[in-house]
């Protein structure tokens, strides 16, 4: 059964799973939907066609599902959708999609939002993926699994994060970041891999090895970048941790692919 504090509002229509606990001063909206286990602590404003899974949890003052902050914008019946068990802390504010983007915004299971991030329209954000506070997030981004995002960093619309990337605190990053890789910088420059989250989270010593060596031959100076893709998927045609590195540079978008400082992008 729902526990809804008296000073909460909570519209016709919107659907609340068992054991959801909605605090003070909290307002959701007529077309929410908060799954089984649901906390909204208190100050949160849910709004918008908005799920949230089993067991997130919001705290004060989190705006979540009202209307992108997008100009093309024209009131659309577009989308939210945040997996379960993912926290939101104080001031995060996440958009629904636009027309333009597919209409859909998703945010993963188990993710950590910290204090005043913010995911815009469009986003698609994978599970175990955390944003340090105040991380800022444009529309059309696409983030990978356990990536993390540092303090006051901010992402250029359209740029892919790859899986188990970090983004160090501070940085604007414009362009995509590989698997595994790590960037830092006020545009950002790809500085090797994330080697410390692969040692975290139990990746073998001789695949890490091979992942490194693969990166130094991508990222050398000769050749071209396409060229040294296609000897690198040949030497480690084998290493799928290579190869998911391969398939992101090889799949392309929007932007260009990050690069150390002083490395050639074709």
């Amino acid at each position: 059964m729902a526990k809804i504090h008296p000073s909460a509002i909570v519209e016709d229509g919107a659907v609340l799973g068992a054991d959801v606990v909605v605090g003070p001063f909290c307002v959701v909206g007529p077309e929410v939907v908060l799954g089984d286990g649901v906390e909204l602590v208190s100050h949160v404003t849910v709004a918008g066609k908005t799920e949230l899974g089993e067991g997130c949890k919001i705290y004060p003052f989190a705006s979540v599902g009202h209307p992108p902050q997008d100009l093309k914008y024209h009131g659309e019946l577009s989308r939210l959708v945040i997996g379960a068990h993912t926290t939101i802390r104080e001031q995060v504010t996440i958009n629904p999609g636009t027309e333009g983007g597919g209409m859909l915004t998703t945010v993963g299971d188990h993710c950590l939002l910290m204090v005043g991030a913010h995911v815009a329209h469009d986003c698609r954000i994978g599970n175990h993926v955390i944003l340090v506070n105040n991380a800022t997030v444009a529309g059309h981004v696409v983030i990978g699994d356990h990536a993390i995002l540092g303090g006051l960093s901010a992402v250029h619309q359209f740029v892919r994060i790859g899986p188990h990337a970090f983004l160090g605190g501070l940085s604007g990053l414009e362009n995509d970041l590989i698997p595994y890789g790590s960037a830092i910088g006020d545009r950002a420059r790809l500085g090797g891999l994330n080697i410390v989250g692969l040692k975290r989270r139990g990746f073998e010593r001789d695949r890490i090895h091979k992942l490194r060596a693969a990166y130094r031959m991508l990222f050398s100076e000769e050749g071209t970048l396409l060229e040294r893709v296609e000897d690198v998927a040949a030497m480690f045609a084998d290493e799928p941790l290579v190869a998911e590195v391969v398939g992101f540079i090889r799949e392309g978008g929007d932007r260009r692919i990050c690069m150390p400082r002083g490395g050639r992008e074709a």
